[in-house]
């Protein structure tokens, strides 16, 4: 399976490592050619509103939409929920896909960051998140389903084919949230 990894900014080479790692073909989406062929695509983490300004100066937004609307399973951890997201503050979202209101940096800046054990709907083991400048999801329609909490605030949503982590599962070696994506949304 060819997996596309948004490669404008971001937790790129994480993403591409466990995706090769799943037993995946990454390929790093720059340019709107590299769309062509692929399964799945991974917004990454980083910095939304760079990533945003690269996409639009790239003419990688509306190849973007275009891919999304053919029915492709998109997985974004932190900025790349951001991007999924139909809300974002006040304002729409980006890609505008996933039934979710988001606040960016919402538990504060860098030195805020932190980690924690998450326990995901499904796994036996908790999952470490790494919550980096994270945002939180402030609402979810009634089609998302919340698989993770963080007190009390959902940090790891799916709506059909649509996967959304506020931490960066990228920067563990645990693969299985990438394989959950992998298997469960196809």
């Amino acid at each position: 399976m060819r997996v596309g990894i948004l490669a404008l900014q971001g937790g790129v080479e994480e993403h591409a490592l466990l995706t090769q790692k799943c037993g995946h073909e990454p390929v790093l989406v720059k340019q709107l050619s590299d769309l062509t062929g692929l399964n799945a695509l991974i917004l990454p983490g980083g910095e939304s509103t760079a990533m945003s300004l690269l996409a639009n100066q790239r003419g990688l937004l509306k190849g973007l939409k275009e891919l999304i609307k053919e029915g492709i399973p998109v997985f974004g951890t932190c900025a790349g929920a951001i991007l999924l997201a139909k809300k974002v503050g006040k304002k729409i979202g980006l890609l505008a896909e996933m039934d979710i209101a988001v606040e960016r940096n919402a538990y504060g800046g860098q030195l805020e960051s932190f980690e924690t054990d998450l326990k995901v709907k499904g796994f036996k083991e908790p999952v470490r998140g790494m919550f980096i400048r994270a945002p939180i999801i402030t609402e979810t329609g009634s089609e998302v389903e919340i698989l993770a909490e963080f007190n009390g605030t959902p940090v790891l949503v799916r709506q059909g084919r649509f996967l959304a982590a506020t931490f960066h599962p990228e920067l563990t070696d645990d693969k299985r949230i990438h394989k959950f994506f992998f298997t469960q949304l196809f």
